[in-house]
């Protein structure tokens, strides 16, 4: 009796918000308007936590703890600041529909004006359009938002930069929290930047499939790197930040691309990493060519060798754009032949495609050239017929390639899936041109083939894997393709062997993780003492969540494993030998079908548990795109002139903003579609 009254007492003082307290002199209400925003609820062991209304989280809400904890993660919870803005969007519409109903009477209701909502929006613009913080001084926009909203009072340069930071550190810690939960394993790409005064800084952006089977990309750092750029330097660099992430143990793979030392990086990292045990298949997958680098790099060095024609076509082009005299004379000229009206190209010789896209132009004025010849008696170096023959079939090869670049950049969702059957078709083009009758493209190929293996043999594992993983392919564009492109019967055997044996003991390290993986969850039903099973789960900022329930089906599964491992020694197929086994998946007709793998997959997650364990990892594998101009790798002149954390802060939080903002366009689409209903009833 004594203990139950204790209890009793125990709970009035902590826990009843509903206590007046004329008889428990110490039992108080919850005065803190962050309770507006958690529920207080006592648990079995007699501990409280506060329940997040918006996201339901779980925090410590003992009589020590206060309330600062509460208070940070309403900064942090994005449910919580979508319902703020959900309602602010809601009573505007309503006040909307109130004006159209009234016919122009007096509104009795006015929307509240929220400084600090719009406080944080003004800092969300910035952010997202890289407007500089300044922005605050200037004459205009204060003119235009005092007129537009004269309550607004608008913070002070230090203040926005202020509340800028924030967001990024907001963000970053819902980032952090998010990849702590992830299940699935990450794909790195580093990329080389350098400021306009010559600060060298690496860009490291994560790939992964998030749980809803999205494929998402997110900028984690963009870090400042201390001259001399050595691989050792870099690759330390890299490590640190995956152990400030907590990702080193989920890495799949590594994109280094536009990396002068990439080499020396790679192998740096997996010095580092390999000795753990962490990475697939021991590190034989870890490092990855883009498709768009390895065309890059086999295209631009075998053009050198047609250097004699395009510098042909050059001094023409240039000739003509080099007075406006010139440039009317030739479009008169291209008029009379019937040339297309538009502008010549002058490329630039260190881009490829921009020399395609001269040549290509050019071409098409060919007429118009020879024309121009016999008006101008300046104009001698123009090409001759067997000069245009040989610059016609360079922009047919480039034309191919470039067409296949411009299909890659257009890809929404560029999984690692799509990439194989037009490398291949490159490949087997390649070969083809090898034989063409214009020395010039044979010379050319040849090139091109011995720079294309080279990289192709990097990367064709990791590409070949991701194909197999494609429900509509399987082993079929495997066979077909390598059949075709490789002469020899032996060969193409044991190159198509090699990656089924590949895929097989992949898929086997998969299984093994997923076994062990049952195994841990299984035993947590024995762990528990006579009271039942328990879990517990402690993160930081003393944020708790103990459970104490069980079920009837967490009681069996040791039974269930126990079953299969012991009653049969015929062992039942694996989710791979049915996946190889069945038919390939129908395409519709036409080379794109906008199929949705990761869609599919989800789908079928259930029915391949491992399969869709390993299709999440390989998918994400970052085999697609990087900027082809120079230029997109060196910052702008106003980031230049900014501190290095800052600039951090602003490019990271700009990248994290955009799903955020995608988020809340849709939930702005429900809205309407909400007022419109309204409206009607």
């Amino acid at each position: 009796m004594a203990t139950a009254m204790s209890e009793s007492t125990e709970m009035e003082v902590h826990g009843n918000t509903n206590a007046t307290g004329s008889h428990y002199p110490r039992s108080r209400k919850l005065r803190s308007l962050v309770w507006n925003d958690f529920t207080k609820e006592r648990r079995a062991d007699g501990s409280f936590v506060a329940i997040c209304n918006h996201c339901k989280k779980q925090l410590t809400a003992s009589s020590r703890s206060g309330t600062t904890h509460l208070k940070n993660h309403l900064g942090i919870c994005t449910s919580s600041k979508r319902m703020k803005r959900k309602k602010l969007v809601v009573r505007r519409l309503v006040l909307k529909s109130s004006d159209a109903k009234n016919d122009g009477a007096a509104v009795l209701e006015r929307p509240q004006f929220d400084q600090e909502l719009s406080r944080q929006d003004l800092a969300r613009m910035i952010v997202l359009h890289g407007y500089p913080f300044s922005i605050v001084h200037h004459v205009g926009f204060r003119t235009f938002v005092r007129n537009l909203q004269p309550q607004f009072k608008l913070a002070s340069y230090d203040m926005v930069k202020a509340d800028c930071t924030k967001i990024y550190e907001n963000a970053r810690l819902r980032l952090q929290e998010a990849l702590d939960k992830l299940l699935c394993r990450v794909s790195l790409m580093a990329d080389m930047w350098r400021s306009s005064e010559g600060l060298e800084y690496v860009c490291l952006t994560c790939h992964y499939v998030d749980d809803d089977w999205k494929l998402k990309k997110k900028i984690l750092n963009f870090v400042p790197i201390e001259a001399p750029l050595t691989g050792e330097e870099i690759s330390r660099t890299i490590v640190g930040k995956l152990r400030e992430w907590n990702i080193d143990k989920k890495l799949a793979s590594i994109v280094l691309d536009n990396c002068s030392t990439s080499d020396e990086v790679t192998g740096e990292l997996l010095k580092s990493l390999r000795p753990k045990g962490f990475l697939l298949s021991n590190g034989d997958l870890f490092r990855v060519h883009s498709c768009v680098h390895i065309l890059n790099l086999v295209v631009q060095e075998s053009l050198e060798l047609a250097c004699e024609v395009t510098n042909r076509v050059r001094d023409s082009v240039q000739y003509v754009k080099s007075s406006q005299e010139r440039v009317v004379r030739f479009q008169k000229a291209a008029k009379q032949v019937g040339a297309p009206q538009k502008p010549l190209i002058l490329d630039t010789p260190t881009s490829w495609v921009s020399t395609y896209l001269m040549l290509e132009t050019a071409c098409q004025y060919r007429d118009a050239f020879s024309r121009l010849a016999e008006w101008d008696t300046e104009f001698t170096d123009f090409l001759s017929s067997k000069e245009w023959s040989y610059a016609k079939a360079v922009t047919e090869c480039l034309e191919v390639l470039y067409h296949v670049i411009e299909k890659f950049s257009a890809t929404r969702v560029p999984t690692a899936n799509l990439y194989f059957n037009d490398i291949c078709g490159i490949h087997l083009l390649v070969k083809t041109w090898c034989a063409s009758p214009h020395p010039i493209v044979a010379s050319m190929a040849g090139q091109m083939l011995e720079k294309f293996e080279q990289y192709w043999d990097l990367t064709r594992t990791i590409m070949a894997l991701a194909s197999i993983l494609d429900p509509r392919y399987k082993m079929k564009s495997i066979e077909y393709y390598f059949k075709l492109t490789y002469n020899d019967p032996y060969e193409s055997k044991a190159r198509i062997d090699n990656i089924r044996n590949n895929f097989i003991n992949l898929y086997n390290e998969y299984a093994v993780q997923s076994a062990n993986s049952s195994k841990n969850q299984a035993y947590l039903c024995c762990l528990g003492d006579a009271g039942g099973c328990t879990s517990s789960e402690s993160g930081n900022g003393g944020e708790s969540k103990t459970s104490y329930r069980i079920t009837l089906s967490d009681t069996r599964r040791g039974l269930d494993q126990y079953l299969q491992e012991t009653s049969s020694s015929q062992p039942s197929k694996s989710d791979m030998d049915m996946y190889m086994e069945e038919a390939v998946h129908p395409s519709k007709e036409g080379l794109d079908d906008n199929f949705n793998i990761l869609a599919w997959w989800k789908f079928n997650a259930a029915k391949y548990p491992v399969l869709s364990i390993m299709a999440r990892d390989i998918l994400a594998v970052p085999v697609s795109i990087v900027p082809l101009d120079g230029e997109a790798r060196t910052l702008n002149q106003y980031l230049s002139s900014m501190d290095p954390m800052t600039v951090q802060g602003i490019i990271c939080a700009q990248d994290w903003l955009k799903d955020e903002i995608e988020g809340e366009a849709s939930i702005q689409s429900d809205l309407v579609c909400s007022f419109l209903i309204y409206i009607i009833l």
